[in-house]
């Protein structure tokens, strides 16, 4: 993980994690973007803004998948949150 990176102010740097593909009743495989019945995805915390309560780095959440914004840091993708995106704290 980078030390260099900072989330500022109640922003989070999550890393999604990838759940596998699902499939229908009939047997046809479903990926991540064809499952829009799920509104709410895991991922972990990488880094927290100043701001943010209540999580911690190394912790499992629950968010709102729909909020997050995609970055990439020296080839590894992260996304960032804003910490009333989280639901559930594991």
């Amino acid at each position: 993980i980078l030390d260099y990176m900072r989330a500022i102010g109640n922003n989070l740097v999550i890393k999604k994690i990838e759940e596998p593909n699902q499939s229908t009743k009939g047997g046809l495989l479903l990926t991540e973007k064809q499952r829009e019945d799920v509104r709410f995805q895991q991922a972990d915390v990488v880094k927290i803004g100043f701001n943010v309560e209540h999580v911690k780095e190394g912790d499992t959440i629950y968010f709102d998948k729909s909020a997050a914004h995609r970055i990439e840091i020296d080839k590894e993708v992260y996304h960032v949150i804003r910490q009333e995106n989280v639901v559930v704290v594991l």
